[in-house]
């Protein structure tokens, strides 16, 4: 029962993760700004906050999981899965701060608009980030299963 709570609770998470980060990348656009800023700030943080639960379902999976740590730990894709993961988070961290600051701005001048070639330049991050998430399940099914082990 354990470890089905856990890979639930791990799939929802990644699954929310996925939404929000789909609906930050889908508003931010030049054409959607400031309009959109609030709510693309808003959109940050909870994708931010699923990047950390991802991280901590994923972690009692391996703690307390079936399989036990050893498994994972000493598989090579499992490695590879986490450094993806760890790109996607470090990917966010400008997009999250240049968020900050536009929405201080916004705060001091009602009629702040943000640069178009930064908004440009967020989004090709935001699908950098969107893209990489595409390998992190093959990772993942490839290392349960064994693989990267033999």
């Amino acid at each position: 029962m354990t470890e089905s709570v856990l890979a639930a609770s791990h799939f929802i998470a990644i699954l929310s993760m996925v939404t929000f980060l789909a609906i930050e990348t889908a508003l931010m656009r030049p054409v959607w700004m400031p309009q959109a800023l609030a709510s693309v700030r808003r959109y940050d943080r909870l994708y931010r906050g699923m990047l950390a639960l991802v991280l901590i379902t994923g972690l009692l999976r391996l703690l307390l999981g079936a399989k036990g740590a050893a498994f994972d730990l000493a598989n090579p894709l499992f490695h590879a899965k986490l450094t993806g993961f760890g790109v996607m988070v470090l990917l966010g961290i400008p997009v999250t701060r240049q968020l900050r600051r536009w929405q201080a701005a916004a705060r001091a001048d009602p009629a702040f608009v943000p640069d178009e070639a930064v908004v440009r330049r967020l989004r090709r991050v935001l699908m950098l980030a969107a893209h990489l998430l595409v390998i992190l399940p093959v990772l993942a099914a490839l290392a349960a299963r064994g693989h990267g082990l033999r």
